[in-house]
Parts: structure tokens; sequence; C-alpha cells
């Protein structure tokens, strides 16, 4: 193969015509084809060569050179039956130019306009695109010069689903925080969503994670086109308040059936936590928190600290002492915890003056409270001072926050510059 001496754009490759080894002209390039890959830049694995009417396949062992004049072959001949994609083949005109793509670093939906191919050892690779809105003014030249950027700082949201399960092992969205995710998927199309939700899908806890991100109506939407079941295996994986707010947003008919094939014993704790209003403290409150009796010592709590991967990080910020009847006997943070020596019982470095709040406390109350003693937490008890669950700030604040603040535009949307 002719080697290139510089990058080459895709939209000035395509409709090129494309000559034989005998210099004959066989027809026009009409697509280039990828493979996609989790680290790497996708190589040209073939072209799309319009001849006549068909759309025929050829190799790119077959390609002798490609310039931004022409495309020359090093065979005389090609295979004349029609272009059929196989799985897991990316088409860059079809599938990538002019479409949407998540820009990785910004978080932010953007399109691309050109697509930068250079000359690599193994070939030819796909290593940048342009994501800059072209303006034709009618002065000077129509394709303005725009810097390229990198394509591994993009995900490119194919659409085909033919090959998505290929392209779903090397999706990088999963790289991302899940309310970054979640962002996206709210911002996302219909055929967007679920290229991003399949890749969610791979890993289960992200998943839960991107669920409990999501607001009520997009949560509720996604939800209708999955089955009880389904829904159910996303909710056992969530917290359980954010579990029993996502429950309570299905319809009626569906609530029970879902709540029926949870996994216990979240089963149980969802349904306790449907008894309470969800404005008040027994409505915010999570069932998961770390609670040790007052004989542990504070190396204990930090190994339970260590040892609870199913409680939320910012439940884990505290550790409770409770007694034999699950009385509520004092509080220690993890720093103290940490600070302590190992061996001393958590009785006598503990907080005996804890600050609650009874489940019928409303928001407003729980959120003062919290604010006036600087709390990270606020356990939740019942009459007998039983400890029922566990109030973090990161719920109350979305308690408080009015609806239309929690969500302002940020820049997520799609970008472009001119």
């Amino acid at each position: 193969m002719t080697l290139a001496t510089q990058p080459l754009s895709l939209s000035t490759l395509l409709r090129l015509p494309v000559h034989d080894s005998d210099g004959h002209r066989m027809g026009t390039l009409a697509d280039v084809i990828v493979r996609l890959g989790d680290t790497d830049y996708p190589i040209v694995t073939g072209l799309v060569v319009a001849v006549g009417g068909t759309r025929t396949f050829v190799s790119s062992a077959d390609l002798e050179a490609l310039t931004p004049e022409r495309v020359e072959l090093s065979s005389s001949t090609v295979d004349v039956r029609e272009f059929a994609r196989r799985e897991g083949e990316v088409l860059l005109s079809e599938d990538v130019l002019g479409h949407r793509l998540i820009d990785l670093a910004r978080v932010a939906f953007v399109k691309a306009y050109d697509i930068q191919l250079t000359q690599v050892l193994e070939g030819w690779a796909a290593t940048g695109l342009d994501v800059h809105r072209r303006r034709w003014l009618g002065l000077g030249p129509r394709h303005a010069s725009h810097d390229v950027r990198d394509w591994l700082e993009f995900e490119p949201l194919i659409g085909h689903a033919a090959s998505a399960r290929v392209r779903r092992s090397t999706g990088r969205v999963q790289g991302l925080k899940p309310a970054q995710i979640a962002d996206i998927i709210e911002d996302a199309n219909e055929h967007e969503q679920d290229e991003l939700l399949a890749q969610v899908h791979e890993d289960p806890e992200l998943e839960a994670d991107v669920f409990e991100e999501l607001d009520q109506d997009s949560q509720a939407e996604l939800f209708k086109g999955r089955s009880d079941s389904e829904v159910a295996e996303v909710l056992g994986r969530m917290q359980t308040d954010d579990a029993a707010d996502a429950l309570m947003d299905l319809p009626q008919e569906r609530r029970l059936p879902v709540l029926t094939a949870m996994p216990e014993p979240q089963r149980g704790a969802v349904h306790r936590l449907l008894g309470y209003h969800d404005l008040t403290a027994g409505g915010l409150m999570g069932t998961e928190f770390v609670a040790l009796p007052p004989t542990a010592t504070a190396g204990d709590a930090v190994a339970a600290v260590r040892a609870a991967s199913s409680v939320q990080p910012q439940a884990l910020v505290v550790v409770y002492l409770l007694g034999e009847d699950g009385t509520l006997d004092g509080v220690l943070t993890l720093v103290a915890a940490l600070r302590a020596d190992a061996a001393r019982p958590l009785s006598e470095i503990a907080d005996r003056d804890v600050v609650v709040a009874a489940p019928t406390d409303d928001v407003i109350d729980v959120t003062r409270r919290m604010a006036d003693f600087n709390l990270l937490a606020l356990p939740v008890v019942d009459g007998g001072r039983r400890m029922i669950g566990l109030i973090t700030v990161d719920d109350a604040l979305e308690a408080a926050i009015p609806q239309d603040w929690s969500r302002r535009e940020t820049g997520h949307r799609e970008t472009g510059t001119a």
C-alpha cells in the first residue's frame, strides 16, 4: 500500500472514483467500514463501493492507495454481490457522520461533522472527529478548518441493532458517574436511550445507580417497556428509599406484582417504607446503616464500614450503637473511629446525646435539624427509640430543593461550536 503523508477527512473521500489495478474506474466510494474497540482506534476493515446501482464490499486488504483525489485497489476484480453488513461492523458515513455522539470529557451530546482517517501499522484507522458546526455564508471556502479532536474522547451511538451485542462490550459509557449517565439518558432520543441502557445493563449495580439518579418522569417512562420481573430486578439493587419512591411512581396495577417479584429482604424493607408519606422522615429514610453493640471496639466499627459494600457511601459516615432491643444508644463518626485506639470500646468514645427524627416529622423539620446540627446523616427512631432508618444529607437536599432546580440546564445538551 502507498503510504499516506497526512491524515484524510472522510468528507473529502466520499463519492471519489474507485479505480482497479489496471486504472479502470469501477465505481465511487460510498462508505468506509470499521470495527469499534474499547481502547484502540477503530481499524478500517473495508470499503463500500457504489458500482452502478449496487453497493459492494471491498476488503481493506485490497486497498492500494487512498488519497484526496482517488481510491486505488490492488485487484482488477471485486465481488459484485450486494453489500450486507456483518455483526460488529460500523459504517462511518451512515452510522457516525451527521449523527450524535457522547463527548465523554464534557458529558454532552455533540454531532460528528467530519471524521479523520490516519494510516497506521494495521492499515487505516478513524483517529479524530470534527464536532464543530459548519456555516456557509457565501464567502470563503465552504469547509472552514477546525481542530479535530481525538476519536477516543467520544462514544458513538450507532443504533444498529444487529451489531449491538458486539459493541456493547466495548462501550465506555460505564466509565462515567451514574448521575452523568442519567443526565445523558434523559437528553437522549429513544434509539440513543436503547443503546445507552443496553451498555449500562452489562453492569447490574451501575444500572441500579443510574436509575436512582433519573428524574421521576424518565424513570417511569423507561420502566414502561420492562416486564414486572425486570423492574423488580432493578429495584432490588436500588437503595430502599429510592426503590420505594420508584415503586409508587409505577401505575397502581403494577405496584403489587413488582413488589412481590422483588427479592427479600429488600421487599420487606420497601413494603415498610410504603406506609409513610413521602414528605416525612419515614418517607425519606433508607433502611441500610451500620450498627454495632456498645461493647464493640473502634476497630470493629472500621471493619464493619469496610464490609458494608451494599450500603450507600453517604450512610457510612457514622456508626450507630444499638442496645439488644434495638434502641439507639449512641453515635460515632467514622473519623472518630479511625482516630481512636482500635481496641477501645465504642461505649467510651461514642456520643450519647444523639439528635434523632420521628418517622412522622416533615421534610422542613428534618432539613432544618440537619442544618442546625451540621449532620450528614439523621437517624429515625420509633416511639420506643428503636432505630428504624437513616436520612442522609443527599436525600434531605433532594427533598428540600424545588424540583425545577434539581435538573437545571448545565450544558449537558447537545453542543457545537461555529
